[in-house]
C-alpha cells in the first residue's frame, strides 16, 4: 500500500513462533527477531555486538501457518514487511506506543545455513485449498494448461 513505511531485518528468532486463530479462523503467527550490529574493533581487535534491536512481528493467514511449521527459535532470518506504531492503554491507565511489524516475506538467511524449500499447497484467502495444485502429490505440478509442450501460458 502507498504510504506505509516498509524494512528488512535480518536476525535471529528468539523463540518458536506461537500461532493462534482469531474468532474467525485466520492464523495469525506472533514472534520476535533480535538482530544486531557488529564492528570490528581494531584496539582490542574483536568483533563486538552493538545494542540489540528486538522487533516483534506478526504475521497471517497462509504465511503465519508457514512460519510456525518452518522456523523455530535461533533461526537466522531475513524478513521484510510495514512498520506499524500502536498505542494502547495499560491496566494502570498509562499510556504505551510500541512499534510493531507486519511481514509480507519471510525466510531463513542462506548465509550460515541450508534449506530445502518445498511449495504448499495453494489456499483460497479462507484458507481452504483452491483447486490450482489441490490434491496432487508434486507440489510442483500445474493444472494450468500450457500452449506448447512444457512452456508457461505467459
Amino acid at each position: 500500500m502507498s504510504g506505509e513505511t516498509t524494512i528488512t531485518i535480518i536476525g535471529n528468532l528468539t523463540d518458536d513462533p506461537k500461532l493462534n486463530y482469531t474468532q474467525n479462523g485466520v492464523g495469525v503467527a506472533g514472534f520476535t527477531i533480535a538482530s544486531s550490529a557488529r564492528a570490528y574493533d581494531k584496539s582490542v581487535e574483536q568483533w563486538k555486538d552493538g545494542e540489540v534491536l528486538f522487533m516483534r512481528c506478526s504475521a497471517w493467514r497462509d504465511l503465519a501457518d508457514h512460519i510456525a511449521e518452518s522456523l523455530t527459535k535461533g533461526t537466522r532470518v531475513i524478513a521484510s514487511g510495514r512498520l506499524r506504531q500502536r498505542t494502547y492503554e495499560t491496566s494502570d491507565g498509562d499510556r504505551r506506543t510500541v512499534m510493531e511489524m507486519t511481514v509480507d516475506e519471510i525466510g531463513p538467511s542462506l548465509r550460515f545455513a541450508t534449506a530445502k524449500p518445498h511449495k504448499a499447497a495453494r489456499t483460497g484467502g479462507n484458507g481452504h485449498a483452491s483447486g490450482f495444485n489441490a490434491g496432487s502429490d508434486d507440489p510442483w505440478a500445474s493444472t494450468v494448461p500450457t500452449n506448447s509442450g512444457d512452456r508457461p501460458p505467459f
